[in-house]
């Protein structure tokens, strides 16, 4: 049974929708990205939007990019946009419900999804996280430090909060202040990198 709604993000889409999209790859994600060295590593970006960070992993050199969206529309486009690599091998573009996916990454990128899941999803998108991942793989990426107003999506939260879901299956390599978010989001994202345990 799907566990996201399918029928509501695709309509974001269609309408264009989509206040979350910052245009370009995120900032701490892209430094991220920079101090990387081995290409050969298999990325997954889950509910990936648009996928600017795709975009900038393929310029960088990187070659082995799932990208898993639940929206048709939304994918229908990044084929598109992405034919080449595609055809190439270079990115994977997937339909999927997130928590159905059983391929083993490397390193996962997080970028406005988590936000974007039902709170009560929380627990398992944690454990599902750490099952796709292989041993010592990467969940790296961004979380918003506040709670909406709003009833959501997004839906925001706390440190100790995310703490208390991730603990139990990864180690925290980094879980601060992101120092270098885009204007409107700045002293309002956590960038974390952690490890499966």
């Amino acid at each position: 049974m799907p566990t996201i709604d399918e029928l509501y993000w695709d309509s974001r889409y269609k309408q264009n929708k989509t206040g979350w999209d910052i245009g370009y790859p995120s900032e701490p994600i892209k430094c991220y990205i920079d101090q990387l060295t081995n290409k050969e590593v298999k990325i997954l970006i889950p509910g990936c939007g648009n996928a600017y960070e795709a975009e900038y992993l393929i310029q960088q050199g990187f070659n082995n990019i799932h990208l898993v969206d639940i929206s048709d529309t939304l994918v229908d486009k990044l084929k598109s946009n992405f034919k080449n690599e595609i055809e190439s091998g270079q990115i994977k573009v997937t339909k999927s419900d997130f928590f159905e996916i059983e391929e083993i990454y490397d390193l996962i990128f997080e970028q406005t999804f988590f936000c974007a899941l039902e709170p009560k999803l929380r627990n398992k998108y944690a454990e599902q996280m750490h099952k796709i991942l292989r041993p010592n793989g990467k969940l790296v990426g961004l979380l918003f430090n506040f709670t909406f107003e709003d009833s959501g999506p997004p839906f925001g939260g706390t440190i100790s909060e995310y703490l208390s879901i991730l603990d139990p299956f990864f180690n925290i390599k980094k879980f601060e202040t992101s120092y270098n978010s885009i204007k409107p989001r700045e002293s309002k994202e956590i960038f974390f990198i952690i490890e499966k345990k």
